[in-house]
C-alpha cells in the first residue's frame, strides 16, 4: 500500500452513502458555517476535496472554493455535482499554487492519510506557502483512541441497522503511528472490503510539526460548533496562521 492512500473506485462508489450513514453529510452544515466565518471574502482551498461534501455547500454560501485530490474517481464525482469549483488532481503533501488563499482547510481526518511524519510536515509546508499573509489553515482530526487493542489488533462495529453492518478492523504499528485498517461492509448477501492506512497524530505533535512549517496555533475547538477542547474531546478543530510574511 502506498504512503498516500487514494480512494479507489470502490470507495468512490459508496463514499456519499457511507458519509451520510456516518452523519458526516448532516454535519457539513456546521463545518461550512465554521469555515465561512474564516474565509473573510477571500478564496478557500480544500486539501482532499473529495466529492465536495464540504466544498459544494461552502461555495453555495458565496465563498469561492478551489481544491485538490489524488483520486480521479472522487474528482469525477465532484465535477458531476458542480462546475463552480476549480479542482485538480495532485498530492496534498507536495503541491504548489501561484494563487494565495485566505483559507486552507483539511477535514475528516484526511491529513492522516499521509502515512509518514515527513509527508505530513511537507503538507503543512505546502499549505503555509499557499496562504496569504492573513490566511488561516484549519485541520480537523480525531483524537487517537488506542486503549482497546489486544496484541496490536482490534475490531470495531461502526454501524448496524436492518440492512447494513459495517465493521472496521485495525492493526496497530506503534513505531510509526500507523493503523492499517479494513472496512467490512455487509449488506444483504454482499460484502465490500475497503482497506486504507493512516498515521494518527496527537494535537501536541501536530503543533510541533506546524512549527516546522512556520505555522502557529491560534485556536483549537472540540467540534465545529466551537465547543471547548477538553481531556474528554474525541476530535479537534485546529486553526493555524503563518509566523512569517510572504
Amino acid at each position: 500500500m502506498s504512503d498516500n492512500f487514494a480512494y479507489d473506485e470502490n470507495w468512490a462508489s459508496i463514499y456519499e452513502k457511507f458519509t451520510t450513514m456516518r452523519g458526516k453529510v448532516a454535519e457539513a452544515d456546521e463545518t461550512v458555517a465554521f469555515l465561512e466565518r474564516y474565509s473573510n471574502g477571500g478564496i478557500a482551498f480544500e486539501l482532499g476535496i473529495g466529492d465536495g461534501r464540504v466544498a459544494v455547500p461552502l461555495s453555495e454560501r458565496g465563498v469561492r472554493v478551489e481544491g485538490i485530490d489524488n483520486s480521479d474517481s472522487m474528482l469525477n464525482l465532484l465535477a458531476k455535482r458542480t462546475d463552480l469549483i476549480k479542482a485538480w488532481k495532485g498530492d496534498i503533501s507536495n503541491f504548489r499554487s501561484e494563487q494565495r488563499y485566505n483559507l486552507l482547510y483539511c477535514v475528516y481526518n484526511t491529513f492522516t492519510l499521509l502515512c509518514t511524519r515527513e509527508a505530513q510536515i511537507a503538507c503543512l509546508r505546502s499549505a503555509a506557502e499557499a496562504l496569504d499573509d492573513e490566511g488561516l489553515l484549519v485541520i480537523e482530526l480525531d483524537v487517537p483512541a488506542l486503549d482497546d487493542f489486544v496484541r496490536g489488533q482490534r475490531a470495531i462495529t461502526l454501524l448496524t441497522d436492518h440492512e447494513n453492518t459495517i465493521l472496521r478492523t485495525d492493526v496497530h504499528n506503534p513505531l510509526n503511528q500507523n493503523l492499517v485498517s479494513t472496512l467490512l461492509w455487509f449488506s444483504g448477501a454482499s460484502v465490500r472490503r475497503l482497506p486504507h492506512r493512516v498515521r494518527y497524530v496527537y494535537h501536541q505533535e501536530l503543533d510541533s510539526m506546524a512549527e516546522c512549517a512556520s505555522l502557529e496555533l491560534t485556536e483549537r475547538w472540540g467540534d465545529w460548533a466551537r465547543g471547548a477542547f477538553t481531556d474528554n474531546s474525541t476530535s479537534h478543530i485546529s486553526v493555524y496562521r503563518r509566523t512569517t510574511a510572504l
